[in-house]
């Protein structure tokens, strides 16, 4: 028996309806010869009380105070050499204890943190080629209730990232929830229950259902953990991989039982072969 159509479809913003930040960062781990991945490891690792997490919770401002401290976020040595110890190990496949490979840890990398920062929000302002089209269809079709859960910065009121334009993604939106108006991120559990009952909350005004079990919302993210507490919530999911936008696509075709991929995004891309 297939899955039942779900009443909501719940999406992510960045690496699923726009160009992934993490594209950004990946692009300048390989540019400075930083290991592919020790910048978002390091994010993590500063969990859950780093300048970006707060950032994301709309706690602190977006000032040369937060640049500085996110730099410092970036810069811990204790994290360069774990990540380092880890990597080793990872590649080595052995179990050495880490007193031992001091010696082995490069120098801790100088990362432009304010610079890095604008090339990933500049990155995603892009609409993804895959998903964007299918939103609009979704949107068009008129058969779902389409919302976005995002983990999210406030912009200075003058700077133009903080203008929304004619063709800004949120606009397709029914709900748009923003972690940093909010006060809360994802991974943490409390977002998705105050998600879930934002949504309730908008199909009762819409005459659609009075009280929408989180089964009938589909959450498309690109993080793992987070899509992990989603399904703890009894939502389902679907992961969106890093340039591989087109693959969720299709999952969501078969999901919403709807044709959405673009025409003009399959040509493109045989082109490109």
């Amino acid at each position: 028996m297939s899955p039942t159509v779900p009443k909501v479809l719940l999406f992510d913003i960045g690496g699923v309806c726009v160009v992934s930040p993490f594209q950004a960062i990946l692009d300048y781990e390989i540019a400075r010869g930083i290991p592919p991945g020790y910048i978002n490891y390091c994010i993590s690792r500063n969990s859950p009380d780093g300048f970006w997490h707060k950032a994301e919770r709309g706690e602190i401002p977006l000032d040369d105070a937060f640049f500085a401290g996110f730099k410092a976020d970036l810069s811990q040595p204790w994290i360069w050499k774990e990540y380092n110890i880890r990597k080793s190990q990872k590649e080595q496949n052995s179990q050495g204890e880490p007193e031992s490979m001091n010696a082995a840890i490069p120098p801790l990398p100088d990362i432009d943190a304010e610079w890095l920062f604008w090339e990933m929000m500049s990155k995603s302002r892009a609409a993804d080629p895959w998903m964007y089209p299918a939103l609009k269809r979704l949107k068009a079709s008129g058969k779902f209730v389409l919302a976005a859960l995002s983990n999210t910065i406030i912009f200075p009121s003058d700077h133009p990232f903080s203008r929304v334009e004619e063709n800004d993604v949120r606009k397709i939106f029914d709900l748009f929830m923003s972690s940093a108006h909010i006060g809360m991120r994802k991974p943490d559990p409390k977002i998705y229950q105050y998600a879930l009952e934002k949504i309730r909350e908008l199909v009762r005004e819409k005459g659609i259902a009075d009280n929408l079990g989180p089964e009938n919302i589909v959450f498309l993210d690109d993080i793992g953990e987070n899509l992990k507490w989603a399904q703890k919530a009894g939502m389902r999911t679907i992961r969106v991989h890093l340039g591989k936008t087109e693959k969720a696509v299709e999952e969501l075709e078969q999901i919403t039982q709807m044709s959405l991929l673009d025409p003009k995004s399959l040509q493109d891309q045989k082109a490109r072969l």
